[in-house]
């Protein structure tokens, strides 16, 4: 399970003690201070679950709440001394998944971090050597997210659901949202780009054989 915390916290001291706290509990919690950090660095790396303060520099927390959202769908605990309902209610109708008021204790982050952890969890399927998310569509194998476009996942997902069944190309396209005059070319075309993002060899495929004639089957 993907356990990477991002946590988005100007105050240093606080910064430094919930980091330390959390690799007791085996949650690999990388700290930045600023907007601009968080979300350069969501561009890059995939988290599990991030933690947003609502006081920082240069940009309101509800603010980056709104950009973060536009990057990815990860869980968003808000930890802030606005404790007041009105911002409790404003995090929660922005699609927060907990709101934590300040001053609390670090044992009650953990927890909260591993009940969304545990519901998320639960959303995922685990696929030979792959985990797919099927509520944000996407796919992980050793905990690193694979970059698949929107057809793509929806060929591997199918595949997939199909594990050690021949599947044509008409039943790729009827499947997904493949236009319906899509040449088969196309198709193997999306193929070879998922092979390539997955690590499989074409010649010697220990996932997605081709089948002459036919189609595809995922073998796992």
């Amino acid at each position: 399970m993907n356990k990477r915390v991002l946590l988005i916290e100007d105050d240093i001291q606080m910064q430094n003690l919930i980091v330390e706290y959390l690799k007791d509990y085996h949650l690999d919690c990388t700290a930045v201070s600023h907007p601009k950090e968080a979300l350069k660095i969501l561009e890059e790396k995939n988290f599990a679950i991030i933690i947003l303060d609502l006081m920082l520099p240069e940009m309101d927390g509800f603010d980056l709440f709104k950009q973060i959202k536009k990057i990815c769908d990860t869980p968003i605990i808000i930890s802030s001394a606005r404790a007041d309902i009105g911002n409790k209610i404003h995090g929660f109708e922005l699609g927060a998944d907990d709101y934590l008021a300040k001053p609390y204790e670090p044992r009650e982050l953990v927890l909260r971090i591993e009940y969304i952890l545990k519901k998320s969890f639960k959303n995922k399927e685990k696929i030979s050597d792959f985990t797919i998310d099927k509520v944000n569509k996407e796919v992980f194998i050793d905990d690193y997210q694979i970059d698949l476009t929107k057809i793509e996942y929806e060929i591997f997902l199918f595949l997939c659901k199909n594990i050690n069944k021949v599947s044509s190309r008409e039943q790729i396209v009827n499947a997904t949202s493949l236009n319906s005059d899509t040449k088969n070319r196309t198709i193997d075309m999306h193929i070879s780009n998922i092979r390539q993002k997955i690590g499989d060899d074409s010649k010697l495929p220990k996932y997605i054989k081709s089948i002459w004639g036919i189609g595809y089957k995922f073998v796992g």
